[in-house]
């Protein structure tokens, strides 16, 4: 079975990314043989379309309501159950597998179409593409193709495999707001050794950038009556924060997870500042506060906290419960903390609650009810013993998110990558407005905290024939309460991408779908049951209009007709 083409074709139109990989594989043994097409996936992304041709004839995947596939599933394949097509890979991304069996002599074309929305974290937005054709490929081409009209600031491309001879396979051409990354390496660029058939294509291939921003009240695109608004502020104050590291100690904890976590520790407390306030307060089935307030993060007390961190070690149960409202009301009673600043509580642990109070729902009511809408609260969960879905729930409910540390080499990175991330709260409280008879199907328009780095993102659609779009932005910054006004030029805008060719037209109504759906999917997770079907059958019916593989839907593939039919690829989540 011989891969004679591999391309992978990415398009990004304003950090919105469309990626198609087609491969051509030809059987030349001269019996049938199984064809495989495997692409690694970011899980942030919905695939969006799949389909082989054998011979000239095409099957196409398609897209269905989740339990209306399951069912022709469960028809076609009497009391078998699907081992699914995508499963999750690793902390990034999720493997797609799909196998056919091929004539001798045969041909065989997969496609495999995904989209998502790049996010900005620390500063710039990062498109990954996972390389590992496993054999040497005739005709290997990776076409980055990037259109932001904004402009670019910066652009860089990185990977894990580049040797000499493929940096010169690789070209990169770059204007004020376009840039064309093109990676092709010949068989002989792709071999690890002259003499042998192995290929260095293996890991990961990434471009990093960051757009221009000069207004202040962001910038807003707007393509066929779809706008999308995109606003990060930089250079403000950064608010101090009051922070509560909440850290199981517990039994399941001991040995490389504690390590891990104290090394992390160590790091983040380098990074706190002067004007911050922290505590630590370290739980297995009893609940221990380091300080008994919280204190301001001077070099005395950061040395003094080191020194606590590593003693760290781990033996006993896991009462989450106690430990939260252990912290919740540490916050409370806390004295002499800034006047404007952010309170956060950042929990770690690595099993599911077995001391206190242990049932789930009850744990949520109470950390709901003691913390009332006034501290955020982020959850990491170590490992997969956790019950990822109780601390999504939570971080949810309470203006915070949640976060699956994955246990190999890097999770000590990974939670000071989680720290910085949340370090440097800039605004509070921003409030996006625009004229309410004029735009329908806003997606969420006020936001608890921006983060220094990140970005927000609002899109909807224009009602009617709207010349001028004005927006209003109302937040607090550490030293004072803005309101930034801007007003879009409706044609205007919409003519920065007339004469755009590699645009596929209808690109801010597929965003807007796409962060739509995300936000419906997000919210549901912390609603009352009632609500939760509501917003299920409202990111349904968008996931079935525009085509995206989605937690709701399945895509059924089918094969020629000797073959298993009617396998399905399914969206998996982190909760399972």
């Amino acid at each position: 079975i011989e891969i004679y083409s591999l391309h992978v074709d990415c398009k990004v139109t304003s950090r919105f990314a469309h990626t198609v990989i087609t491969s051509r594989i030809v059987n030349r043994a001269n019996e049938s043989r199984e064809a495989t097409f495997e692409v690694e996936l970011p899980k942030t992304a919905f695939i969006t379309n799949f389909s082989m041709s054998i011979d000239g004839k095409v099957y196409p995947g398609v897209i269905k309501e989740k339990a209306a596939a399951q069912k022709e599933y469960d028809a076609a394949v009497s009391g078998g159950q699907s081992a699914g097509l995508v499963k999750i890979r690793d902390r990034k991304l999720e493997l797609f597998h799909v196998s056919v069996s091929i004539a001798a002599a045969s041909k065989v074309t997969f496609e495999l179409t995904y989209e998502e929305l790049l996010k900005r974290q620390l500063g710039k937005f990062e498109l990954l593409i996972k390389v590992r054709p496993k054999q040497l490929v005739k005709h290997f081409q990776i076409d980055v193709h990037i259109f932001e009209p904004q402009g670019i600031r910066f652009l860089e491309t990185d990977s894990t495999f580049m040797t000499n001879e493929l940096t010169e396979a690789l070209t990169k051409v770059q204007n004020e707001t376009k840039a064309h990354i093109l990676f092709k390496p010949t068989v002989d660029q792709q071999k690890v050794d002259p003499e042998l058939d192995e290929t260095l294509l293996n890991g990961d291939f990434v471009v990093r950038y960051d757009v221009k921003r000069e207004a202040t009240a962001g910038d807003i695109q707007i393509v066929n009556g779809y706008f999308v608004h995109y606003f990060a502020p930089s250079e403000m104050p950064v608010f101090p924060k009051n922070v509560i590291f909440v850290i199981d100690r517990s039994g399941s904890m001991a040995g490389r997870k504690i390590e891990q976590t104290r090394d992390a520790l160590l790091k983040i407390l380098q990074d706190l500042r002067p004007e911050d306030h922290f505590s630590f307060i370290t739980f297995s089935n009893r609940v221990v506060e380091w300080k008994s307030s919280l204190l301001p993060a001077t070099e005395e007390n950061v040395a003094s906290a080191a020194a606590f961190v590593q003693t760290l070690s781990a033996r006993g149960g896991t009462d989450i419960n106690g430990a939260l409202l252990t912290a919740v009301g540490a916050l409370g009673k806390a004295e002499n903390l800034p006047e404007r600043s952010v309170s956060m509580v950042i929990l770690l642990t690595d099993g599911q609650p077995t001391s206190g109070e242990t049932n789930v729902e009850e744990i949520q009511e109470n950390i709901q009810k003691a913390i009332n809408g006034k501290y955020a609260l982020f959850c990491l969960g170590f490992g997969f013993d956790v019950s990822y879905k109780f601390l999504e729930k939570m971080a949810l409910s309470n203006g915070g998110i949640a976060r699956r540390i994955y246990e190999n080499a890097d999770a000590a990175l990974q939670l000071q990558g989680f720290y910085q991330e949340v370090a440097t709260p800039i605004l509070m409280k921003i409030e996006m407005q625009y004229p309410e008879n004029a735009i329908e199907g806003l997606t969420k328009n006020s936001f608890t905290l921006f983060f220094e780095g990140s970005e927000i993102v609002v899109s909807g659609k224009i009602r009617n024939e709207l010349d001028l779009l004005p927006v209003e932005i109302k937040a607090q910054s550490h030293t004072s309460d803005l309101t930034l006004k801007e007003e879009a030029n409706v044609q205007e805008k919409e003519q920065i991408f007339q004469d755009q060719r590699y645009i596929f037209g209808n690109f801010i109504e597929r965003l807007w779908a796409y962060l739509t759906i995300q936000q419906l999917l997000e919210k549901a997770i912390s609603a009352p049951e009632e609500d939760q079907k509501a917003l299920e059958a409202q990111a349904l019916e968008l996931s079935l209009q525009y085509s995206f593989v989605t937690p709701l839907t399945s895509m059924v593939v089918t094969k020629p007709a000797d073959q298993q039919q009617g396998e399905l690829a399914n969206k998996p989540t982190e909760a399972g």
